[in-house]
């Protein structure tokens, strides 16, 4: 059974960096636990760097700064992330529902602390590129013309 899971994992992996047919993608979460048995996101997840790419490359990464903190966990359906910035004031958490076409991980947040909230206002969906390997994600922010601009970098943490 594991067997199984780790290569639809490498395969997920493999064809994540190619252009699929909308009839090829994987439609929804259930639809990789129905194949599986799991859901690969479901669990607590936390922040451990960051990559910036120019040209779909990364030129740079790093990791999170000292006492920054910054965790997401998925149930089958919900998503719910809180970050804590030592040197901010500010509270930053949101609540919502995700789902996942292929390669792309889809956020739909209802609510969240002031400051998202605000941003929740203007836009309550955020899409990103999903790379999963494992106990370790990557969500990749792509510009308007499909190119890479940066990933946030979680590993499992339960």
């Amino acid at each position: 059974m594991k067997a199984r899971i780790a290569s639809l994992l490498i395969i997920l992996l493999i064809f994540s960096c190619k252009e699929k047919p909308k009839n090829d993608v994987v439609d929804s979460i259930s639809d990789i636990t129905e194949t599986t048995g799991t859901n690969p996101l479901e669990g607590a997840w936390e922040l451990v760097g960051y990559y910036n790419y120019l040209d779909n490359k990364v030129i740079d990464s790093f990791k999170t700064s000292e006492g920054y903190r910054q965790v997401k966990m998925y149930t089958n359906s919900k998503v719910m992330w809180s970050k804590y910035v030592p040197s901010d004031s500010s509270e930053w958490f949101g609540y919502g529902s995700y789902r996942m076409n292929g390669s792309e991980l889809i956020e739909i947040l209802e609510y969240g602390s002031e400051m998202m909230s605000k941003i929740i206002e203007e836009k309550k969906e955020f899409k990103h590129e999903l790379i999963i390997n494992g106990d370790t994600f990557s969500q990749i922010e792509i510009d308007e013309d499909g190119n890479r601009i940066y990933a946030e970098n979680y590993e499992r943490i339960e």
